[in-house]
């Protein structure tokens, strides 16, 4: 079989689906794969090294995904390129389908047999396999970080000869797999934390790592049985605003985490919120790509509004690309290796596995996942 991995080509995208070692991994199963010359500068991987790994390098794009019976990639394909793909080819990536209607139809009518990775199920089995995890991970750090270089004041306690320095108050909205890991980072800096989320159940999450958790009482809430914070009414969501209106402006930092899956990000932080905010405050919406949290957050910007520094930047995990592209290439190949033939020496689509009924978008020149086809046939 062979596999190939182009180039990420959309706009400020570092990271790179396959590093070395583990086109290493898939070569000694005896897939043959080529990447596209220069895809993994980006993340710090010279052509050398994915060669000594057993690949080959391509200059010709097209040639490369016209050629391939598996294409490893991060990003979605462009809706122009789909028809380069080969027909009966798999594809694997992000695929965002619940809002590429056009690019699902494409993939269909191409004959591509198309895995979402964002659509891979949340259990124990597919635990190594799960991208929206490992890379929100890092989009967490990433956060902490950003917030405190933009930050007036440090985040730990210092006692001085001047006198003492009180530690930065760090608020976390959203104590999902990024909420988590910023709670650690801000920790680990010397900050004073405290979070919140509407699933009662992470309370406990949150004070193991050493922050006070924020209860606001919003009556029946819940997660999804993919552990995705549920929707909330707009009654829920006016008494949630003015809960969290007292503890933003008491706050240094609000990093927001909140996302529902398959849908636009809630907005949690008001401009009325921001107002009552101290000047000097920074807030960093991690939400941004799916919509954002903070009303009227400029999209991949950083603003100032009334002296409040609002950091939307898009990607986060990207501006790690060397661990992000590590963990999200184990995740890709623990996926390949999940479904890979050691016999025929190929990946294999089981259809009745429940993972890939989970993840696979298309097939046989049709949308086959039934959440996909009901979400198409709204008006």
């Amino acid at each position: 079989m062979k596999i190939c991995i182009p180039k990420e080509t959309h706009p400020g995208e570092n990271r790179v689906p396959m590093v070395p070692d583990n086109v290493a991994k898939l070569v000694k199963r005896g897939a043959q794969i080529e990447i596209e010359v220069g895809m993994g500068l980006t993340s710090g991987h010279g052509d050398a090294a994915y060669t000594a790994a057993g690949a080959t390098v391509a200059n010709d794009r097209t040639a490369l995904l016209s050629s391939s019976d598996l294409v490893l990639r991060v990003r979605k394909p462009a809706l122009e390129e789909v028809s380069t793909l080969k027909r009966g080819s798999i594809h694997i990536s992000y695929l965002d389908p619940f809002n590429e209607a056009d690019l699902v139809r494409k993939l269909a009518a191409q004959g591509v047999s198309a895995i979402s990775l964002e659509m891979v199920p949340r259990i124990t089995r597919a635990q190594k396999m799960d991208v929206l995890s490992s890379q929100a991970n890092l989009a967490g750090y990433t956060a902490v970080v950003l917030a405190a270089d933009h930050s007036r004041k440090i985040f730990p306690m210092m006692m001085t000869a001047a006198g003492t320095i009180t530690p930065a108050k760090v608020f976390i909205i959203g104590a999902g797999v990024a909420g988590l890991q910023a709670i650690a980072t801000a920790r680990r800096l010397g900050a004073k934390v405290s979070a919140f989320d509407t699933r009662p159940v992470v309370e406990e999450q949150v004070k193991s790592l050493g922050a006070a958790f924020v209860k606001i009482d919003l009556g029946e809430t819940g997660q999804t049985k993919d552990g995705y914070a549920k929707a909330l009414t707009e009654e829920q969501l006016a008494k949630q605003r003015a809960g969290l209106k007292k503890v933003c402006a008491e706050s240094d930092v609000v990093i927001t985490t909140a996302q529902v899956f398959g849908r636009k990000a809630p907005i949690i932080v008001t401009q009325e919120m921001l107002d009552a905010m101290k000047p000097g405050s920074v807030v960093v919406d991690c939400a941004i790509e799916s919509g954002g949290n903070v009303e009227g957050a400029p999209v991949n910007q950083i603003a100032e509004r009334k002296g409040v520094t609002i950091i939307a930047l898009a990607n986060l995990a990207g501006r790690v690309p060397t661990h992000a592209s590590q963990v999200f290439s184990g995740n890709l190949t623990a996926l390949v290796e999940e479904f890979w033939d050691n016999d025929e020496k190929k990946f294999v689509l089981k259809l009745d596995d429940e993972i890939i009924k989970g993840c696979l978008i298309t097939h046989n020149g049709e949308i086959c996942h039934p959440d996909i086809i009901n979400r198409l046939a709204q008006p």
